[in-house]
């Protein structure tokens, strides 16, 4: 495959990054170095998209130059799946105005899922792969350009910074100098006043032998805190004995208990409503029992008089 691409960069520049290993690692995406400093800086995981599909392989690059031009070998083989990939990817550059025009030969062997996809997929693949690298490549190159630039205002505002303060230290230092005078003179004063408020404030013989100093308030005069707001609090009981009433019996306090807060939790849960909202009570039906109760022996008189009747009209024919 051939790919073409232009940087912003210059050619120089850009060779030399392009054969760092430390910093090509850093450009290539979906590596993944290996911990082992043993292994070198170019080997580890690379994981690619292709068709759809993502595969990992394990192995190993290299940077050669030959006659000017930059070349990448690199081997592989799958972390899962028993397929393989070789790789050799040569890179030109060519200076073109401010900038490098980066070509890009490539020829691929591979043997697994990677020879299973399609040859457009794979193209596909290796130009997004190219693209992503060359993006990042530009943008490590444009990192240290950047931090120059920024050093230099902030070199500029630092000696303007320091250009400013030795001006303002000398008209400082003429200042305190005016100050000075009236600073002692306002010192002395003030230190002859602390002296005589100290003289005033002490304890002459340095001793509290219980004798009010002038000029210092005894401990005993600081103001007492007000009493507690219980009124009880300041009657003394003594041995007066305190009559607590006695225990009123079990019915006597259920009835009590009623009375203040009317009929119980139990006969609430229990009793039915009252008034309007009483429930109707069903039709009772001991009536029609009752009424049973007498039919039954009244029809069977009636039937034995019906018999006996009817035997005495039959003995009389």
């Amino acid at each position: 495959m051939e790919h073409e691409v232009f940087v912003p960069v210059p050619a120089e520049a850009l060779r030399a990054t392009l054969t760092d290993p430390a910093r090509v690692v850093r450009c290539v995406p979906g590596l993944q170095r290996d911990a082992d400093a043993e292994a070198g800086p170019l080997a580890g995981r690379l994981k690619i998209r292709v068709g759809g599909h993502t595969i990992t392989y394990r192995g190993t690059l290299r940077v050669v130059e030959r006659d000017g031009a930059i070349t990448y070998e690199g081997q592989g083989a799958e972390a899962r799946g028993k397929g393989s990939a070789e790789l050799s990817l040569t890179v030109v550059l060519t200076p073109v105005g401010e900038g490098t025009s980066i070509g890009f030969t490539g020829a691929l062997t591979a043997a697994g899922r990677l020879a299973e996809a399609t040859d457009e997929a794979r193209a596909t693949a290796g130009v997004r792969l190219l693209d992503k690298f060359v993006d990042a490549v530009t943008a490590l190159m444009a990192a240290p350009e950047a931090s120059k630039a920024s050093e230099a205002p902030q070199a500029s505002a630092a000696a303007l910074d320091k250009d400013g303060a030795d001006s303002d230290t000398d008209a400082s230092d003429t200042d305190a100098s005016d100050t000075d005078a009236s600073n002692r003179d306002a010192s002395n004063t003030g230190a002859s006043d602390a002296d005589a408020d100290a003289d005033a404030d002490s304890d002459h013989d340095g001793v509290d032998d219980g004798v009010d100093e002038p000029g210092r308030s005894p401990v005993f005069d600081a103001p007492v805190p007000p009493p507690s707001l219980d009124p009880l609090l300041d009657e003394s009981f003594g041995a007066t004995p305190i009559d607590f009433p006695a225990p009123q019996p079990a019915a006597e306090a259920a009835h009590a208990r009623r009375t203040m807060i009317g009929r119980s939790a139990e006969e609430v849960d229990h009793a039915p409503p009252r008034g309007r909202y009483a429930p109707v009570p069903a039709p009772e039906a001991g009536g029609a029992t009752a009424t049973l109760r007498w039919i039954a022996p009244a029809a069977a008189l009636a039937i034995a008089s019906a018999v006996v009747v009817g035997r005495a009209l039959r003995r009389r024919r």
